[in-house]
């Protein structure tokens, strides 16, 4: 990319490599962190209670933990004790580990949202515990959770601009380093926002969509 002089299209092109940087790092913290918030979400509804107070622990320090901390702590904090990891490792990791959080009290809240009656007539069949999550809760867990975690997939598209200060190069710090050598800041960071909305109000309103649909079928399946 040619620095200096005015805004062209190879700045443009600049930004939208970061564009699809955020999307990667967006796809790394949403898988990474379902396969362990779904752990996580199974642990807190475990009936062994080292695991459900192991997971509680998990959840509230990560909850209460600022996400720019857990990235300082992942990229600058190893480092200082002699792990060096790449600016893509650590924000990565460090994103997986607070969506994990988060998607793990979400869906636990969903599973717990399936109704009593569900669990008790899956005991009455006499299924085990694995049987009764797989073939009756966590299929009914699933419809109520697609909702909050399309939305919840806005917030973690957005929070991947804390990543550059790891010096990972998406959206946010593509940005940076374009308005660092054209000094236009209001059009750049316009492009940026305007980049970011283009990402994340689809989301939403898909989102806002399945939650109006789930809301019909609980209501058709309430007067059935």
């Amino acid at each position: 990319m040619t620095m200096g002089g005015h805004l062209n299209i190879n700045h443009l092109m600049f930004l939208g490599e970061g564009a699809l940087w955020t999307i990667g790092l967006s796809m790394i913290a949403l898988i990474g962190g379902g396969i362990v918030g779904f752990v996580i979400a199974l642990a807190r509804i475990s009936p062994l209670k080292s695991m459900r107070i192991a997971s509680a622990i998990y959840v509230q320090l990560v909850q209460g933990t600022p996400l720019l901390v857990i990235l300082f702590l992942g990229y600058f904090g190893l480092a200082a004790i002699g792990l060096k990891v790449s600016p893509l490792a650590a924000a990565g990791a460090s994103l997986t580990l607070y969506v994990a959080a988060y998607l793990g009290e979400i869906w636990r809240g969903c599973i717990q949202s399936v109704p009593k009656p569900q669990w008790e007539a899956a005991e009455g069949l006499a299924l085990s515990r694995t049987q009764r999550m797989m073939k009756v809760i966590l299929p009914q867990a699933i419809r109520i959770a697609t909702p909050p975690t399309v939305g919840f997939m806005v917030q973690i598209i957005k929070n991947t601009s804390l990543a550059s200060v790891v010096g990972f190069v998406e959206l946010m710090r593509s940005g940076q380093i374009v308005n660092n050598s054209l000094f236009e800041p209001f059009a750049i960071y316009a492009i940026i926002a305007v980049t970011y909305f283009a990402m994340c109000y689809p989301l939403s309103l898909f989102s806002q969509r399945l939650e109006r649909r789930m809301g019909r079928g609980r209501s058709n399946l309430a007067t059935a």
